[in-house]
């Protein structure tokens, strides 16, 4: 079994990135996985989607960029943990700009591109400040994102029993 570890911020070095480090280090001790790997959205280069809809048609995205890329991990990923950093109360933007690019793989037409089945995603949210809807609606972005990748969302109870292991 794969594992990939997200960080969803286009910073590489913040609270962000450590957390998926030590979610990852703490993946790769888990004897269930042969591979655990992390990567940061800042690491690829995509641009926003264009809004023609040719994906709907066509299965394919017009644009040739990274986003490929990134979906070919996600193909070989069995698990994936996306860490998410609050920017005004949900996800970076340029997670939702990769979010956005995805739509030639999410089952809103036909015909659509697929990832293997059988994948478990998890979200992470982090935030500073006393209140959890921020968390709430970071979470929901992600998992609403799985949803129409097919992709089964773990529960916190699941991720954290994971790790604790």
């Amino acid at each position: 079994m794969n594992a990939l570890v997200i960080n969803c911020s286009p910073v590489r070095n913040g609270a962000t990135a450590w957390i998926t480090s030590f979610i990852a280090d703490r993946l790769k001790k888990k004897e269930i996985f042969d591979a655990v790997s992390e990567t940061c959205i800042d690491d690829y280069r995509f641009s926003f989607c264009r809004g023609c809809r040719v994906c709907h048609s066509t299965a394919a995205c017009v644009q040739h960029d990274d986003v490929s890329l990134l979906m070919s991990r996600f193909d070989r990923a069995d698990v994936l943990v996306f860490v998410s950093p609050s920017y005004w109360a949900d996800v970076p933007a340029q997670f939702k700009a990769f979010i956005d690019r995805c739509t030639p793989w999410c089952n809103t037409h036909e015909p659509h591109a697929s990832l293997r089945s059988g994948k478990k995603g998890y979200a992470v949210a982090l935030r500073t400040g006393p209140g959890l809807k921020e968390c709430e609606r970071i979470i929901s972005t992600v998992e609403h994102f799985l949803g129409h990748l097919e992709i089964r969302c773990g529960g916190i109870g699941e991720i954290v029993e994971e790790l604790g292991k």
